[in-house]
């Protein structure tokens, strides 16, 4: 069913890496410069079937940012992200580096978003259909979710609350968006992002 869905991510990240290649140039010195080595920031995800693999973003907090465990999850003003990763965070740049995940099989352009193996682990039932998918930059759940970050700033208890709610939410939206699946409903996700529509 997906065999057209991965052959556009294939050429469409081709194309796509061709192109930006000096964005993605110029963001890599700009980082270098302004909060030094790494460039890019490497995390395990839960992919297709259950698979690990390494995705891919330019590095927009300090280094080791991941050793705080009391911040296991991201909002918005959180005085880990750097000056320039406010930028790239903000106009999600910090994405570009992940068209070679696309390009590798890792990834598709639109499905659920990849979640680090804790997430992942709490699939069960119905919900587990979702890793029948590669995980996408974007989808309809991000969609929804393009200001969660600031959303969550304004909660008592981010980790909780993106547990109890977000989190099941995102997988209801996942599941419907596998049930009715289509070329053209990924083309039409891809454009709301690009032009930051709502979905």
């Amino acid at each position: 069913m997906y065999y057209f869905k991965h052959i556009f991510d294939l050429i469409a990240s081709f194309i796509g890496l061709l192109f930006l290649s000096p964005l993605i140039i110029l963001i890599s010195f700009t980082i270098l410069l302004t909060s030094g080595l790494p460039v890019f920031y490497l995390q395990n995800r839960v992919g297709k079937n259950g698979i690990t693999f390494k995705i891919i973003k330019f590095r927009t907090m300090i280094h080791n940012a991941d050793t705080m465990l009391e911040k296991s999850i991201t909002v918005a003003n959180d005085d880990r992200i750097t000056i320039i990763g406010k930028f790239l965070r903000r106009w999600k740049l910090d994405e570009l580096p992940t068209l070679v995940n696309i390009l590798k099989g890792d990834m598709s352009f639109v499905g659920p978003r990849p979640d680090i193996p804790g997430y992942a682990d709490k699939l069960e039932g119905d919900s587990r259909r979702i890793l029948g998918m590669r995980p996408g930059i974007t989808g309809p759940a991000t969609l929804k979710y393009s200001n969660e970050e600031q959303f969550l700033a304004g909660v008592d208890n981010p980790k909780k609350y993106n547990d109890e709610v977000i989190f099941p939410d995102k997988v209801q939206i996942n599941l419907a968006y596998m049930d009715n699946w289509s070329l053209w409903m990924d083309i039409k996700i891809i454009f709301k992002t690009v032009f930051r529509k709502n979905y």
